[in-house]
């Protein structure tokens, strides 16, 4: 469980919470106004590390009865990648969500093994409808299934749990593995890389040479 406490701090002013290790944040959703709390920063992460954006977590605020939420999004410090601000989402456990389930790859493809391929990641996520009590924390994607160039694993083949709809398109791929690039490609390539590398420099070149044209000092006749 997760505490918090209403917070009448707003703005600019909130730095202040984050000086002293607590995260400004909000709640809204079934059943609830909306409302600024604040939550200490080391209990959310070991939370958030446990449940994810896709679970359930019990929310208490001033003590009272815990309300069942889910984090609806995170906001992040650009110089230390620090979490700065949590949305909470209230649900109505009798009704069906639609939430955005983070996909977990296990085992190991034999394309990428065995024949020096590269795995291609298509998906990272997976939108999904069920009951809050259906709702899974990841989905699991064996990459054992991928021993050939022209396998593939797609949404359709995902195991769901009892009650869970898929929103996604069936027929989206989720992994692919490609064969390893030639000696023939690789040498293209490399020439590519040096004629875009050469075209950049000569532009770079004419465009300095233009610069100084136009800023020269006309002499005084």
């Amino acid at each position: 469980m997760l505490k918090a406490l209403t917070r009448t701090i707003k703005g600019r002013k909130t730095n202040v919470l984050r000086q002293d290790k607590k995260i400004p944040a909000i709640i809204y959703g079934a059943g609830t106004e909306p409302k600024n709390i604040t939550i200490d920063y080391r209990e959310f992460i070991r939370a958030y590390r446990e449940t994810g954006e896709s679970s359930l977590l019990d929310l208490e605020i001033d003590g009272k009865e815990a309300v069942k939420v889910l984090i609806q999004d995170l906001q992040h410090g650009v110089l230390h990648d620090e979490v700065t601000h949590v949305d909470f989402r209230a649900i109505d456990l009798s009704k069906p969500i639609d939430v955005d389930v983070e996909i977990h790859f296990i085992g190991e493809s034999p394309a990428v093994k065995g024949l020096g391929g590269t795995l291609v990641r298509a998906l990272e996520t997976v939108s999904i409808r069920c009951l809050p009590s259906n709702l899974p924390s990841h989905l699991d994607v064996d990459l054992s299934s991928l021993a050939t160039f022209e396998d593939s694993i797609t949404v359709g083949q995902l195991v769901l749990p009892e009650g869970t709809e898929v929103l996604d398109d069936v027929q989206s791929a989720i992994a692919v593995v490609t064969p390893p690039r030639s000696d023939e490609e690789m040498a293209k390539l490399d020439e590519t890389v040096s004629t875009d590398v050469t075209t950049v420099e000569t532009a770079k070149k004419e465009k300095t040479t233009e610069e100084e044209g136009e800023g020269a000092v006309p002499k005084k006749e």
